[in-house]
Parts: structure tokens; sequence; C-alpha cells
């Protein structure tokens, strides 16, 4: 189990993120312009570190002809928690998947999406994950990854926190920091295209690329 897994199976951390989660300035603006550059074409979306299911619900609610969802996450409180929100719901697949191994066969998708989760694994990791997004996206489908980046300066890392009601000493010691612009870089040299920021605040960052 990786570093980031064994911080998340602990019920404490899971549920602390999931009272911090909801409540993120501006974390609303962020996923309406995910769903806004869903194609009109989306049948089948991968959540990556679901969390409670809740990009998956926003994204159903808005968008009637999603057709299945497949949600991985880590945590057993997170699990617990989706399953319990999807429990009358067949269209949506809660599987447990640690996202610092390789993706599991789940097939293709039209969108790949994830929600401040990926930040938590290693450097490496993170750009073989991006490959392996780019694999199982369907021509014309996206990967929309709403993500918690590196600040370039300190200062600004520390009006991040405060903005969030944290403080160094308290914020949280799994998470992997990564520039926006070495990501975005990485995201092209893969294959995908049209690749950009397209929403940040401070360090929420939306960073999307489709599949030529």
């Amino acid at each position: 189990m990786s570093r980031s897994a064994k911080e998340w199976s602990s019920p404490q951390n899971a549920l602390a993120y999931l009272n911090v989660a909801d409540n993120l300035p501006h974390r609303s603006e962020g996923e309406s312009v995910l769903i806004d550059h869903l194609p009109e074409s989306t049948k089948r979306i991968l959540d990556l570190g679901t969390g409670d299911g809740r990009l998956i619900r926003l994204i159903k609610a808005n968008r009637s002809d999603i057709e299945e969802a497949v949600a991985l996450d880590v945590s057993p409180t997170m699990l617990k928690s989706a399953r319990e929100h999807f429990a009358k719901d067949s269209s949506v697949k809660i599987t447990e998947h640690d996202l610092s191994q390789p993706l599991p066969d789940l097939g293709y998708f039209d969108a790949v999406v994830s929600s401040f989760a990926i930040h938590h694994l290693k450097h490496e990791r993170k750009r073989e994950l991006y490959e392996e997004i780019y694999d199982i996206i369907n021509p014309t489908g996206v990967f929309c990854n709403l993500e918690h980046v590196a600040s370039p300066s300190v200062e600004l890392h520390v009006r991040f926190l405060k903005a969030i009601g944290y403080s160094p000493e308290k914020e949280d010691r799994a998470n992997r920091l990564l520039p926006m612009e070495i990501q975005l870089g990485w995201l092209k040299d893969i294959g995908f295209v049209e690749v950009d920021c397209y929403w940040k605040w401070l360090e929420m960052a939306l960073l999307i690329g489709y599949k030529a």
C-alpha cells in the first residue's frame, strides 16, 4: 500500500477531508467549468479518487445523458460514503483502487475526470497515470483534472493555506504538489490537444486535454 493510500485508509483523515472539501472557496466554480467542457457525446466517464462521489453527482445532475460512471478510490471511508450515495443508482460502479498502482482494465471512456486526488501521488506516477488515462480515452474524449497545484512562491502558498483556513503547520503532509506548467507540458507530450488551464484560483487549477 502506498503512503497516500495509508493516509486515506484512516477514517479520521477521510472524514476531515470531506468536512473541508465541500467548503473550499471557489470549488464550485471550477467544477462548473469542468462540466461545461465535457463533450456533448459523453456517455461513459471515469472518476479517479472519487471520494464520496461529489463530482459524479454534480455531473449526473447536469448531464442526464450519462449512461455509466465508474468511480475509483482507495479509502474505505470514502468508498462507503460513495456507495451510500449511489445505492439506488445502478449506472454508477464503485471500485476500490490505489492510484499509485496501474489502472485496472475498465474499458474505454469518453471522459476521465478527477478532483483533488492526483496530487497525492509521486511525480513519476503522476506522469505514468496521465499516459494510462490517454490510452483509455475514446477519440475526441477529454481528461479534466481539477487539481491542487504548487504555487510559484512560499508566500503564495501560505496565502492559499490561509484562504482555506489552514496554516503551514496543519497542511496535508500527503500532498506532493507540482507546478501546473509542468503537468500541462506532460499532457502535451503524451499527445493530448487543446491542453490548457481552463480555470484557476490560487493553488486550485482545472487542467484539460482532449484526445486527438
